[in-house]
């Protein structure tokens, strides 16, 4: 039986699953933590049915785990039937019920969030503190200090900084290993033919009473699972499991495949740690270190360009991410530099379309809620942005159907680097491209109904004329970009029927979108 009365009330959320926190070095009898599955987090968005599942399994074996361990946890179920559906009417609701003296919460890293615990608190006639959630390398506010006294944002020169600040792969004069700080160039191969990558780890997770309360509770979902055979960590231990698996079987070749794409292959040499690490049930700092450590090791088998792009993403682009988003929100979910209002095509939700590119990751989104960076960047992204689809829309569906976005990491990759919505803040210049970059990187061309090669005929591949309608509709406002001068002089030079002939061809396309 649970006792009627705490002296601290502690709010654990559904992404602070980190057993290293400060909070559980040792229990405290007079502490209740608490846990809840609420609709408020259920509803805002269409989640896939894996994601949904995934965090109510992870939480509940935290919250288990904790028990184990002598701390005082409860566990508010979603058709639990004094659940108010919201943090803040549960959280008023417990702190009545168990005469509570001070509320405590670790800091939420979405800003929605942020702003209804900082709303409820100021309500509270108790004492409340927040913690931090001790799991970045950085504050909310480092990245914005970092470049108050700059004229640019220019991420390389963060991921410096940060290579310096935590001293990571350099040698003793504190210059980089290998000579160079970034090997992205290095990193851009296509799978070659015959090439088979050792196979991803997948765990045997049954979460059937989480997928029946999900579906008994009415809640919207997308996306394909088999309850009894989900594939992703729910606890700290898969999670290390994972961690080492990829130091052991991917790493060697991370660097130089982590652009490829394959439709034999939807893992390839990916770590696929970020909902580990969006959950915290693992640290940025011990993916780093683990991955330096096998490294130091093996330094025949992985060579410097494998571990730097690596690293790159997770001590660079992650962190800074989540830096940009403290600076601009709320406003940066409002922006649209380029005012794109169409709606997104219905086959994003099914993966029903006849481009193989899009019809491949899309599906395989729904059916393992992952995509890897370029198949979200270069493909669902590089279409929409194209097309002129609305960001929030697209928002609303990378919110949804991947099992590591939460806003704060999503938000920024989608509007600001995808969709360009944010006018330059975070990419030096759109990430557009046509059916080039496709075959380059991939083999989805190779049984696709569109001509890659074409560019104006009934078969030719959407992407190449609506590369150049983007570019035309747009010009006013990209046409000074130093990165986009070529693409300009190109267009310029071109034959003026074949221009007249492209943007027909790309005005078909932008009016059946629903139909490609």
């Amino acid at each position: 039986m649970m006792k009627k009365k705490y002296k601290i009330l502690r709010l654990i959320l559904g992404d602070q699953l980190n057993l290293q926190h400060s909070w559980f070095s040792q229990s405290t009898p007079d502490i209740l933590h608490v846990l809840m599955e609420v609709k408020a987090e259920t509803d805002y968005v269409w989640h896939h049915i894996q994601k949904a599942c995934a965090f109510f399994a992870a939480m509940e074996n935290f919250a288990e785990t904790l028990n184990d361990k002598g701390f005082e946890i409860l566990y508010l179920h979603l058709d639990d039937p004094e659940n108010h559906q919201n943090f803040s009417g549960n959280l008023a609701a417990l702190i009545q019920k168990f005469e509570i003296e001070e509320f405590q919460y670790q800091l939420p890293d979405e800003y929605r969030l942020d702003h209804e615990i900082e709303r409820f608190c100021n309500g509270l006639q108790i004492k409340y503190r927040a913690f931090d959630t001790e799991h970045f390398f950085t504050s909310r506010a480092e990245l914005g200090l970092f470049f108050s006294d700059k004229k640019e944002m220019v991420m390389e020169n963060f991921y410096r900084h940060m290579r310096l600040k935590h001293h990571v792969l350099l040698d003793e004069s504190d210059d980089p290993q290998g000579g160079k700080w970034n090997f992205d160039a290095e990193n851009r191969k296509k799978l070659p033919k015959n090439h088979k990558p050792n196979p991803p780890l997948l765990f045997e997770n049954d979460v059937s009473k989480q997928f029946n309360k999900i579906r008994d509770a009415g809640i919207r979902t997308i996306g394909n699972i088999d309850p009894a055979h989900l594939p992703w960590p729910l606890n700290r231990t898969q999670s290390l499991k994972l961690l080492q698996y990829f130091c052991e079987n991917c790493l060697q070749l991370f660097g130089t495949f982590q652009d490829a794409m394959h439709t034999g292959e939807w893992s390839l040499y990916h770590s696929r740690l970020s909902f580990s690490l969006n959950t915290k049930m693992i640290s940025p700092v011990e993916v780093i270190s683990t991955a330096i450590d096998y490294r130091r090791n093996n330094k025949k088998a992985v060579a410097i360009n494998q571990i730097e792009g690596f690293i790159r993403q997770i001590l660079g682009w992650r962190e800074y991410m989540r830096g940009v988003y403290w600076m601009k929100m709320p406003g940066f979910g409002k922006l649209n530099y380029f005012n794109h209002q169409k709606k997104l095509p219905e086959w994003y939700w099914t993966g029903k379309t006849k481009m193989n590119c899009l019809k491949h990751s899309i599906t395989q989104s729904l059916d393992f809620s992952y995509a890897h960076h370029i198949q979200r960047l270069m493909i669902t992204g590089n279409f929409a942005l194209l097309a002129g689809i609305n960001p929030d829309d697209l928002d609303f569906w990378y919110l949804g159907i991947y099992i590591d976005a939460l806003q704060w990491v999503e938000i920024t990759n989608t509007r600001g680097m995808s969709q360009y919505a944010d006018g330059g803040l975070i990419g030096s210049k759109p990430y557009t491209a046509s059916a080039n970059y496709i075959h380059k990187m991939s083999n989805y061309c190779d049984s696709c109904k569109y001509d890659r090669s074409d560019k104006t005929g009934e078969n030719s591949c959407p992407f190449n004329s609506m590369y150049w309608d983007f570019h035309v509709r747009n010009r006013e406002k990209l046409e000074h970009n130093h990165r986009l001068l070529m693409v300009y002089r190109i267009w310029d030079n071109m034959d003026a029927q074949l221009k007249s002939s492209v943007l027909d061809r790309a005005k078909y396309y932008l009016e059946n979108l629903n139909e490609l």
